[in-house]
């Protein structure tokens, strides 16, 4: 399946826009979830996708990316934390390594049939899913990360490759 060309950055986003834009979850859901701390006051220039974690549920995570000509918002649910944390694990779009208690496993229903029957795409991410901060050096994994010497807009494009890769994956409506 080919990957769609996602755009580079997000446009500033409201509310409105965030809770329209999901489409694993119904728009009650939709309605209903708690969007991330500081929207109003968010600096859009480096937000490469918009990634949060419910601060009552700590399960429940979502994720708004630009994808293809739109923006697509999906529903994440993170599993239980490990409890090592001298393991190590790799983000999927990011590629940082962490702490394996710093990398969580979420999974996202997949649209149409294919979710309503239960079938969900799961990916490892950074468990605060702020890759962009980590590729920026705005923040820092507890573990040594090797030098990446490759451009930041190259490092981004390969994010977003990745996370569209993903989206991809999650509105798939492979009911079978």
């Amino acid at each position: 399946m080919a990957v769609r060309r996602i755009i580079p950055a997000v446009q500033p986003l409201d509310e409105n826009r965030i809770r329209k834009s999901f489409v694993n979850c119904s728009k009650g859901e939709a309605q209903r979830l708690a969007l991330p701390a500081g929207l109003a006051g968010l600096d859009w220039s480096e937000v490469d996708f918009l990634g949060w974690r419910d601060p009552r549920a700590a399960q429940n995570a979502y994720l708004v990316a630009p994808y293809g000509d739109e923006v697509v918002g999906v529903a994440l649910r993170a599993a239980a934390k490990h409890r090592s944390s001298v393991k190590s694990s790799l983000c999927a779009f990011c590629g940082t390594i962490h702490a394996a208690t710093d990398v969580s496993l979420f999974a996202a229903r997949r649209i149409g049939a294919a979710g309503k029957q239960g079938n969900t795409v799961g990916t490892y991410a950074c468990a605060d899913l702020a890759c962009g901060l980590y590729l920026r050096g705005k923040r820092r994994p507890a573990v040594h990360n090797p030098v990446d010497r490759a451009p930041l807009a190259e490092r981004v494009e390969r994010m977003l490759a990745n996370v569209a890769r993903f989206l991809d994956e999650v509105t798939t409506n492979n009911v079978g």
